[in-house]
């Protein structure tokens, strides 16, 4: 039996992070550098789900967290009024199974449900099987993206955008952090 609900308090923090870390592993490799995956910190995403203005669903599947999707409203200013999906990720096991579908939907519905017509998130540009899904959901790829760098190694992440009020169109935005 599934389930999708909030994150609470009183949830297993350290079984959500697993979920991304196990995710990351398997999502990003080849994508990004297999030293940097083979040593990510079995903690590492604890922090990050207890920012403030940060909200999270988790995926349970009898009890047992599979999968964690983050949003917020937008943290780039250029797009304020927009809701933003900061994350979303499975157990590799779980993949396939229309789980992240589920998720999606129901992230999808809680920003919707506060207001936000407009919806954006940002994927790595090689990230090819994601960008894939986002675009069946109904997003597609904009103008806008940063270069960064993960694990020593330059990486640019595309913009993805879901544009209901068609009246509203803010600007691109391209940004190289640090």
């Amino acid at each position: 039996m599934t389930e999708i609900r909030k994150l609470r308090h009183s949830d297993d923090l350290f079984a959500v992070s697993r979920v991304y870390e196990e995710s990351w592993k398997a999502a990003y490799k080849g994508l990004l550098p297999q030293e940097y995956l083979d040593h990510l910190p079995a903690r590492k995403w604890i922090p990050l789900l207890r920012q403030p203005g940060r909200d999270s669903l988790i995926l349970l599947e009898n009890d047992t967290v599979i999968g964690v999707s983050s949003y917020c409203a937008s943290r780039t200013p250029e797009l304020s009024g927009w809701g933003e999906i900061i994350s979303l990720y499975l157990l590799p096991s779980r993949w396939g199974m229309g789980y992240g579908r589920q998720l999606f939907s129901a992230v999808i519905k809680q920003l919707e449900a506060a207001g936000y017509e407009n919806l954006f998130l940002w994927v790595l540009e090689n990230n090819q099987k994601a960008r894939h899904f986002y675009e069946q959901m109904g997003f597609h790829p904009y103008t806008t993206y940063l270069d960064d760098a993960i694990g020593g190694m330059p990486v640019r992440e595309i913009q993805y955008r879901r544009n209901m009020s068609k009246d509203t169109d803010a600007p691109a935005i391209r940004r190289d952090t640090p």
